[in-house]
């Protein structure tokens, strides 16, 4: 339960101080922070993503003790590349190289997040395969208590793009500092590194490392040819309405797959490949269960978010934006969290590159060839349309593996109740924006759909449900006896 707390205290916080970046910095400062920054993300999946998968899938407490080689390979390499960005940095204000429209400062910036974003996600995978969920908690919040003054507070006193992404920076990097001492292992210095472990890790995450790199090209393309055509201040009005749907829509799913994922991975190696099937299949249920509705419902309340959270310069193109590309993110957290894993689990994940490159070639597709018009509305399709062909693929490349698929009324029960609640929903969404008819959409919302969990079972969360009051029932009832002190 810490792990989900840690990843909505996450999402809360990513909300709020995303937020107070676009306010105080305006659509046209914040394009500019935005496209350095997923210029950034770029360089960090390319160059360190690979640690973070390596970890979640290889390193635990066991392999901490009986194979400190894989943590010294890791931290080893990540430190050598985190050197040599740094003097990338450093070259790039020399030479004064521009990127997309953005001057050197917020270059050498992008490559400079890509360093403390990596390692923040390199200890938070450790901290997860470990299962220190109360230090995880406590990391994901320093983050953003230092975040929030940082970022926040920089963008709010100097409304600079550049002064926004150093303090994101050093709050990333202040949150590692404060818990790398909880994290150290024995016998983990560079002596200890080795090209068999490196050769696991880069064998096992370089094919989904591929397929990451080419999820965010394109869309660090699209804010290019935004920027180009219309300025930095569309390029910010449609990264903030993609940023914050992607955020929500990937804490959920993210917040799902800690707890999923490692539980498949614990069933396929003690109990099996079949039975590790089985799980993936439950996976896909409760992820589809999960995702489903939140991602309709963010829709039916979005004329009320609207108007009480977004900031009025964004009003308006962020409802349009969010709505063209609200099927795409759906099928972003479909793919990462539902199917990904039937390949990660069979450690096949070359065809995850492929699907990349289908994804890729239908977003290049559609914003070369198609007429852009006023606004960046075909980019958003665009960008929609690349994560739907991604996750149609991807299931076509799964069926030759066998893998075990949700029976057909696990998929449908959700889907009705979901239709049931939108059809409950739907009057409201003309009623007048405000937090009063807000409220009313998320409680109606929500009681209908845990009427629906309760009465059809859906992804057996009301099995779930009665199996853990049932334990604390018998655990109050009969506790656990007391160890005897020998006198």
């Amino acid at each position: 339960m810490r792990i989900v707390l840690a990843f909505a205290i996450n999402t809360l916080f990513n909300f709020i101080i995303g937020l107070m970046v676009a306010k105080f910095l305006g659509p046209e400062e914040y394009g500019r922070f935005a496209l350095a920054l997923a210029a950034g993300i770029v360089v960090q999946t390319a160059l360190f993503d690979w640690v973070k998968l390596a970890a979640t899938r290889f390193y635990s407490e066991r392999a901490r003790t009986e194979m400190p080689a894989l943590r010294a390979t890791l931290e080893g390499t990540f430190m050598l590349v985190a050197c040599l960005l740094l003097v990338a940095c450093g070259l790039v204000m020399l030479t004064h190289l521009s990127l997309f429209r953005l001057q050197s400062p917020l270059v050498a910036l992008a490559l400079l997040a890509a360093v403390a974003n990596g390692m923040f996600d390199f200890h938070a995978a450790l901290f997860r395969a470990r299962f220190m969920d109360r230090d995880y908690v406590r990391f994901i919040i320093g983050k953003h208590v230092l975040g929030f003054g940082l970022t926040g507070g920089g963008a709010y006193i100097f409304h600079s793009a550049e002064i926004a992404l150093l303090g994101a920076c050093i709050s990333i990097g202040g949150s590692v500092l404060l818990v790398r001492r909880r994290l150290q292992d024995p016998g983990t210095g560079l002596s200890a590194m080795t090209k068999p472990a490196a050769k696991m890790a880069l064998a096992y995450s370089l094919p989904i490392v591929a397929s990451n790199v080419l999820y965010l090209v394109a869309p660090l393309f699209n804010r290019g040819v935004i920027a180009s055509h219309f300025g930095f201040a569309d390029t910010g009005q449609f990264s903030f309405a993609f940023d914050m749907g992607l955020r929500v829509v990937a804490a959920i799913g993210s917040a799902l797959d800690v707890l999923l994922f490692q539980i498949a991975v614990a069933v396929d190696e003690q109990h099996g490949s079949e039975l590790g099937k089985t799980q993936i299949a439950k996976n896909m249920v409760v992820v589809f269960a999960i995702v489903a509705p939140a991602c309709a419902g963010i829709w039916l309340v979005l004329p009320s978010v609207q108007a009480i959270i977004v900031p009025m310069q964004y009003r308006g193109p962020f409802a349009h934006y969010l709505t063209l590309v609200l099927p795409g993110l759906f099928c972003f957290a479909m793919l990462h969290y539902a199917i990904n894993p039937i390949f990660q689990i069979a450690k096949r994940t070359a065809p995850l590159i492929v699907a990349a490159i289908i994804a890729s070639a239908a977003d290049f597709a559609i914003v070369l060839l198609a007429p852009q018009g006023t606004d960046a509305s075909m980019i958003a399709i665009a960008q929609s349309a690349m994560f739907i062909a991604a996750f149609v693929a991807l299931v076509i490349f799964a069926l030759p593996m066998r893998p075990q698929w949700p029976k057909p009324m696990q998929i449908i029960t959700p889907t009705l109740a979901v239709a049931v609640m939108a059809a409950a929903l739907w009057p409201m969404r003309a009623w007048t924006p405000g937090i009063l008819p807000l409220l009313a959409q998320i409680v109606t919302g929500g009681l209908i759909y845990g009427v629906m969990v309760a009465i059809f079972d859906i992804a057996n969360m009301r099995s779930a449900l009665l199996q853990k009051l049932k334990h604390r029932r018998l655990s109050k009832d009969y506790p656990a006896p007391s160890p005897q002190v020998s006198k």
